[in-house]
């Protein structure tokens, strides 16, 4: 008897559901498995024998999966110790559990590559699926998660735009995800569909933060244009290594980061007397299935059933991935890894993809052009100078 288990782990993107519908749906059309589990919340769930039997889901809430927000099945970051994975092991033998599925990104994936080692000695077979909104697992051109909090990204800077263009009295910082690197934060260059268009400055963790030189191009755009928006990632750093501004809770690999946006909004009205503001759409960039990347949706489903697929031929420790083909037209290839310390090392952003001058690089655009989706579509105005 062969039995599957589902899991999930870290924080949920906008298509972390559709890989785990692709993992059902190939579990399901296999007929390899008399049974398809899934924990609730992730490890921590499965320490508690805490499953949801999904063997017989009904058909229409598995055909909405791909378009729901959150983790159907709960998500969890939970820290996990030797002795925990060698319980795990236990409680999968003790309900019959053969093969398990792990969904997440730089942690999850180290715990997948942990437990698979430890089950190699109970028959187990473990390996993951990648997820990560951050983009910075290691050994996959893009990881599923990051189109989509990229579109929401740009499409809501592409929207806040026309805002300040109609009222261009202030400077408009918005925060975005990034804890060590600045994938998402670039994507707001999308946004522009021309020169001098928003956002106006981009500031990513790679490039460290030096506060008199913020302010002197805060400054410059501000007598030029009247109405500036920033994108700011929350990891921003001083050249020492030192966040701007100290995170409020860290566990683990876990960060609360403190207001970035906020910080640098106060920064720009005491220190220039201008008028400044700031937003963190926090949670709602990785919870918007309205901004969802119809090709972040797809390649997720892809490399939810290719993991099944590894796992039916009887591997372990491997990890699907998404290798570009080319980039006009966009073409790639959902293959394997085995999970490394080279695949779970964090990915930042390759030098060609930023400049030093709070600026994203046109090889960055033709990077991340293809993983948003359609066109962002155009606004008109009166208001440009």
């Amino acid at each position: 008897m062969n039995k599957i288990l589902f899991m999930h782990g870290g924080g949920p993107t906008a298509v972390i559901n559709a890989s785990l519908y692709g993992a059902i749906k190939q579990a399901k059309e296999s007929n390899y498995f008399d049974e398809i589990l899934a924990t609730k919340c992730g490890t921590g769930g499965l320490l508690k024998e805490d499953f949801i039997n999904l063997t017989n889901i009904e058909e229409g809430k598995l055909e909405l999966l791909p378009f729901t927000p959150g983790s159907a099945i709960g998500t969890g970051r939970d820290h996990l110790e030797e002795e925990d994975y060698r319980t795990m092991c236990f409680i999968c033998v003790k309900h019959g559990i053969t093969h398990v599925a792990m969904n997440g990104g730089n942690g999850t994936m180290e715990a997948t590559y942990r437990f698979s080692q430890m089950g190699k000695k109970y028959g187990l077979k473990v390996c993951g699926i990648p997820k990560t909104m951050d983009n910075d697992l290691s050994s996959t051109d893009h990881s599923p998660g990051f189109g989509s909090a990229g579109r929401y990204l740009a499409g809501s800077v592409k929207e806040a735009a026309q805002d300040v263009l109609g009222l261009p009295i202030h400077v408009v910082v918005i925060e975005a995800f990034g804890r060590d690197a600045g994938w998402i934060t670039a994507s707001s260059v999308l946004a522009r569909e021309k020169k001098g268009d928003a956002p106006h400055m981009i500031l990513i963790p790679e490039v460290p933060f030096k506060e008199e030189d913020f302010l002197k191009r805060v400054k410059e755009l501000y007598d030029e244009k009247g109405g500036v928006i920033v994108v700011a990632s929350e990891g921003l750093r001083y050249e020492d290594g030192t966040p701007i501004v100290e995170p409020i809770f860290k566990v683990g690999r876990s960060v609360y980061f403190g207001d970035v946006s906020s910080h640098l909004a106060q920064l720009i009205t005491k220190k220039l007397g201008i008028k400044a503001r700031s937003e963190k759409p926090g949670i709602l960039g990785r919870a918007s299935i309205k901004w969802v990347s119809k090709t972040d949706r797809a390649e997720a489903i892809e490399c939810g059933k290719k993991t099944v697929e590894a796992l039916i031929e009887g591997q372990t420790g491997l990890m699907s991935q998404i290798t570009r083909l080319s980039s006009v037209p966009y073409k790639v290839e959902i293959g394997l890894v085995e999970i490394t310390a080279s695949v779970i090392k964090a990915k930042g952003m390759d030098k060609s993809f930023y400049t030093d001058n709070y600026d994203i690089t046109q090889e960055f655009i033709d990077y991340a052009s293809p993983l948003i989706g359609e066109d962002l579509g155009s606004y008109t105005t009166f208001m440009e100078k």
